[in-house]
């Protein structure tokens, strides 16, 4: 069979961060050490490059696998994620993307089927390039600055302290187990296994947020946007508008009680 034929049962899982020992060990670069943690497991090895990107290629919980790690920076990742999925024929639910989220807790983990990108510019390049939001993906809490001086960009793009260090250590191999949870039993058995913790936080502090070059805005988790009502009836959904006017109604009707019919609602 040539390699590049319908591969409908295997998984791309691309690891997003930026090339270079500058890099390495930044918090940006989580992903790199997630799909680096995953190889290691299962013996692998990035010994091609492709497409612009490291990879590695085998098997996973019986699934076939190609790994990579995009070689074009952050914010041009789609790029390779789009010709390696194109290459290999791999449709886009098959397509898992890991990375990192500063809108999370430190070392909490977040499965999603789909999505936006939540700021995060990496993502955005790749559902440029797909061309959809609909491909499933890890992202892995790396916390906001604890000081006000720090911006975002510095804050990605920096090492984790110590202490921080500590909490990443069993994340990582965490977050390889959900991976193969996903590859080994689906994504919606382990969104229910991995997605534990706070969704999100307010930050420790404002921070300062500068877009280009880091490969990331200031990150809001991209759940807001799929969360659902209390119930799937539409009327469970109420406009703050209307919650407004609903309150400024029932004034107006003591009003009117007590001064006669003359008062009204603006």
């Amino acid at each position: 069979m040539p390699e590049n034929s319908p591969q409908s049962d295997t998984y791309l899982v691309v690891g997003l961060g930026n090339p270079g020992s500058k890099y390495t060990g930044t918090r940006h670069n989580i992903g790199f050490v997630v799909v680096e943690e995953l190889a290691r497991r299962h013996g692998l090895s990035f010994s091609q490059k492709q497409a612009n990107a490291e990879v590695a290629r085998g098997r996973i919980a019986g699934t076939p696998v190609i790994l990579a790690k995009p070689l074009t920076y952050m914010n041009d990742s789609g790029r390779a994620v789009q010709a390696l999925a194109r290459y290999y024929k791999i449709p886009t639910n098959q397509v898992l993307v890991v990375y990192d989220d500063f809108a999370l807790p430190l070392g909490t983990l977040r499965i999603r089927e789909k999505g936006s990108a939540g700021g995060h510019n990496g993502v955005t390049s790749v559902i440029q390039h797909l061309g959809t939001q609909g491909f499933p993906r890890l992202r892995v809490g790396v916390d906001r600055p604890v000081q006000v001086q720090h911006s975002t960009i510095d804050w990605v793009l920096g090492r984790f302290t110590k202490d921080e260090q500590a909490v990443m250590q069993p994340t990582v191999p965490r977050a390889a187990e959900a991976i193969e949870s996903i590859l080994n039993n689906g994504i919606e058995r382990a969104m229910n296994q991995y997605n534990t913790g706070e969704d999100t936080k307010e930050p420790r502090n404002k921070v300062k947020s500068e877009a280009q070059g880091s490969g990331i805005r200031d990150q809001g988790s991209e759940d807001t946007d799929h969360q659902p009502p209390a119930t799937d009836h539409p009327s469970a959904i109420q406009n703050p508008k209307s919650k407004i006017q609903n309150k400024t109604n029932r004034w107006v009707e003591k009003l009117r009680s007590i001064y006669g019919k003359e008062a009204k609602a603006e």
